[in-house]
């Protein structure tokens, strides 16, 4: 018959790896800690009127910080992040392509996978294009003139 070992050999030893990453946290803080103070000791201190202006992209702050953007910026700079981190998938599942190819038949069905998931989102890419939502400068829509548009909601009025 096997002894079996005691629940307080298991909880000391769960214990002690508690204890490695708990030790490990506090010289973390440590260390940080130690690091700004020395850094604020040893750096020069003159603060002027000058230094504390906010800077930003050397533009003095001048006016009011609520100003409308146009939403322009907004969806060119969505529409990177989103295909710019689909991309970023293309870099494990190449790394993997070359372990995963030469088993019979998996290396087919993750390349096919991949193309699937370009085609997708080619088929985005094309979308936005066709939008006109990649356009900088866009043309302003063209609306009906207002006698045309009270012509056509008369003659939709007098429809039975």
């Amino acid at each position: 018959m096997t002894a079996m070992p005691f629940l307080g050999t298991a909880t000391s030893a769960l214990t002690g790896h508690y204890a490695t990453v708990l030790i490990f946290v506090l010289v973390g803080f440590v260390f940080a800690g130690l690091a700004l103070g020395v850094a604020k000791l040893i750096r020069p201190s003159n603060p002027s009127p000058a230094k504390m202006t906010t800077y930003e992209c050397g533009e003095l702050p001048i006016g009011s910080s609520w100003i409308r953007f146009n939403v322009r910026f907004y969806l060119i700079a969505l529409f990177f992040i989103v295909f710019d981190v689909e991309v970023i998938f293309l870099y494990p599942w190449a790394v993997m392509f070359r372990t995963l190819y030469p088993i019979a038949g998996l290396g087919a069905i993750v390349f096919w996978e991949m193309i699937i998931f370009l085609g997708i989102l080619t088929l985005g890419l094309a979308y936005v294009w066709a939008k006109g939502d990649l356009d900088w400068v866009k043309k302003l829509t063209e609306r009906p003139e207002n006698g045309a548009a009270t012509a056509a909601l008369e003659e939709e009025a007098s429809a039975p």
